[in-house]
């Protein structure tokens, strides 16, 4: 499916630890989920160029697990949110200026037509 970007999900500095104010944006996305039960939805983490690849891999994946156990602490079936990190393999903008690098630190989710078992896909 097409990748969307969930807009004002923030962290903690080099953390997986989801912002305060990120919350209503996370609320959102349950009442989404909970108005379309058949809906499954990827989650996908990304990070700026900052740091080395792998840490950015771990951030990346740590983030994407933290919106899942968000939405799982809310109700969301977990079957429902396989998620992955990207680091920083997909880049939006550029790594060179502070504004680039923010926009590269983003959450984005996928929706499948159907639910599918890819290995690269992780599953809680």
């Amino acid at each position: 499916g097409e990748r969307y970007v969930i807009e004002n999900v923030r962290f903690e500095f080099n953390s997986a630890i989801i912002k305060k104010n990120s919350e209503a944006t996370l609320d959102n996305v349950v009442k989404y989920l909970n108005l379309y039960p058949s809906v499954y939805m990827e989650v996908h983490g990304h990070t700026d160029g900052i740091g080395s690849n792998d840490a950015n891999q771990k951030l990346s994946l740590a983030r994407a697990k933290a919106v899942v156990n968000y939405l799982k602490a809310h109700g969301i079936n977990a079957s429902r949110l396989p998620y992955k990190g990207f680091g920083e393999t997909y880049p939006v903008d550029t790594n060179t200026t502070e504004a680039g690098r923010a926009k590269n630190r983003r959450i984005t989710k996928a929706e499948p037509k159907k639910p599918h078992s890819s290995p690269t896909v992780q599953k809680m």
